[in-house]
């Protein structure tokens, strides 16, 4: 019997790398989306024009985390068997510029959804995607699913709201609702206003004399980065126990956001430090230092392991961010063509 997945934010990293590992396994996928989301430049977008096939089992829809009706629709209509919800505001400068928008699509947002799928009555598997950010400054590394929970942004606040609400709907109603605590991943699809993304096109731009230098924040922070195709596989993972419940999910190794510029500028033979600059206008008002997750319970009980290195999700994005740049200047060199 296929099985019914509903994806909100799937116009998002995480959500066209779940969407392509359902479809695999032979899902019908349905997309929740805002209706000012674009597809164009995200990897569901892709996935389309790649495979014209696609459109018979995947399904795009409008609706909106703070429109309780919509969401109510949604389920409706879309009737899955599976939510995973990835939608919200997640960048956290923008959650200190936006704090109550943020905890209006991240944490109520949340509230909304499981209440529609709690008053359809319909048995439905809930994944919420929480976040590493959830630990604040940690007093312990690695951490884990014990460590407590000290939020120091209002995106961490927000999530911190939405995690507990997934605990507390799951213990008073019996839903199938579980949060994966995911420290950062990345991919040739990440955000251009993540610093990951912004490293790997920096190096890839001045190695072409397109641009000068990078200004950044803090280069001594580090964290524990993955690849974001192997985190949806443990989202998937997640959603299939037999019990719900929450998980770590990292690579137990933290890197710093130097050390992520000293490999993506050698990717392309340069050497960061004669481009990259300290800007204090991209230091946060509160940082945390350092992150590290300890993914030993999903690694015991959901048999997941990451499979990306660092070392190669850094060479990974650059060669992307390098292929992305001859594909503008083929189109360029088109366009002068057929004039």
């Amino acid at each position: 019997m296929t099985r019914t997945a509903l994806i909100t934010g799937i116009t998002g990293q995480d959500g066209g790398y779940l969407a392509d590992l359902l479809l695999e396994k032979g899902y019908i996928v349905h997309g929740m989306m805002r209706p000012t989301s674009q597809l164009h430049g995200c990897r569901i977008g892709e996935l389309q024009r790649a495979d014209a096939g696609l459109a018979e089992r995947i399904h795009l829809h409008n609706a909106e985390l703070t429109d309780s009706t919509s969401l109510a629709n949604l389920l409706d209509k879309t009737d899955p068997d599976e939510v995973y919800h990835l939608a919200g505001q997640s960048h956290i400068q923008i959650s200190f510029d936006l704090p109550e928008y943020t905890g209006e699509t991240t944490a109520l947002g949340t509230l909304r959804l499981l209440e529609a799928i709690r008053r359809r009555g319909k048995p439905v598997r809930f994944y919420q995607a929480a976040t590493s950010e959830l630990f604040g400054e940690p007093e312990e590394a690695p951490q884990s699913e014990r460590t407590p929970l000290r939020p120091i942004n209002p995106y961490a606040a927000a999530k911190l709201y939405a995690f507990s609400v997934v605990g507390a709907y799951r213990r008073a109603y019996g839903l199938h609702a579980s949060n994966g605590i995911l420290f950062n991943h990345e991919s040739p699809y990440r955000g251009s206003n993540y610093v990951t993304r912004k490293i790997a096109r920096a190096a890839v731009y001045i190695a072409d004399g397109r641009e000068n230098e990078l200004h950044l924040g803090n280069l001594d922070a580090r964290r524990d980065w993955g690849f974001a195709g192997d985190y949806v596989r443990a989202m998937y993972l997640i959603a299939q126990a037999e019990k719900p419940d929450d998980y770590v999910v990292a690579t137990g190794e933290s890197h710093s956001v130097r050390e992520f510029c000293e490999l993506a500028f050698g990717r392309v033979g340069l050497d960061y430090g004669r481009y990259v600059r300290v800007d204090p206008e991209f230091l946060r008002p509160i940082d945390i230092t350092e992150t590290r997750g300890d993914a030993s319970k999903a690694r015991r009980e959901l048999g997941w392991e990451p499979q990306v290195r660092f070392e190669e999700l850094v060479a990974m994005m650059v060669d992307a961010e390098a292929d992305r740049l001859r594909a503008e200047c083929d189109a360029a060199l088109e366009r002068l063509r057929s004039r």
